[in-house]
């Protein structure tokens, strides 16, 4: 099974591990706002029992998602080949995906508010399939724009030999 996912004769590219950072900040945000709402709403209505409970699920559902997060996002991968691209991702389920450059349309790169406060952004592969999702999160900004200007020219020669 791990053949399956080697590199194809390249190495894995990681990307950035601010990745994980940044999406275990939001969860630890998210988290401290529900239990702070849980245990207030608890001794508002003088159910602090049931909303003590409700606060101690809370940070057990962060605790499991912070370990979540940081398998996740080091398990983001890709690697260049000369007509292909391949993203990997996944801890427990595990997903790879190859791209053809002759098949690529376009390529975009997104950044919100919190990705640029961290310093990354995604790069989204668009292709000729509705149903592709080829996307590289996590990427440092400069190898994110690198990346884009590579793939759409590699995808312009491509697509002109055709």
């Amino acid at each position: 099974m791990n053949d399956l996912f080697a590199p194809p004769g390249n190495e894995w590219r990681p990307v950035s591990p601010q990745l994980g950072r940044m999406r275990r900040t939001v969860l630890a945000v998210l988290v401290a706002v529900a239990v702070v709402v849980s245990l207030t709403a608890g001794l508002v209505l003088g159910l602090l029992g049931w909303f003590g409970s409700l606060a101690a699920l809370w940070l057990v559902l962060g605790a499991a998602g912070w370990v979540v997060i940081g398998r996740n996002a080091r398990s983001w991968g890709y690697a260049e080949r000369d007509e292909d691209l391949f993203i990997k991702h996944g801890a427990l389920f595990r997903e790879l995906v190859a791209v053809p450059y002759g098949r690529m349309q376009f390529v975009d790169i997104t950044s919100g508010p919190v990705e640029q406060l961290y310093g990354v952004a995604t790069v989204h592969l668009h292709t000729a399939s509705a149903s592709s999702n080829a996307r590289i999160p996590g990427l440092p900004a400069a190898e994110a724009a690198r990346l884009r200007d590579r793939l759409t020219q590699l995808g312009e020669a491509q697509a002109a030999g055709l």
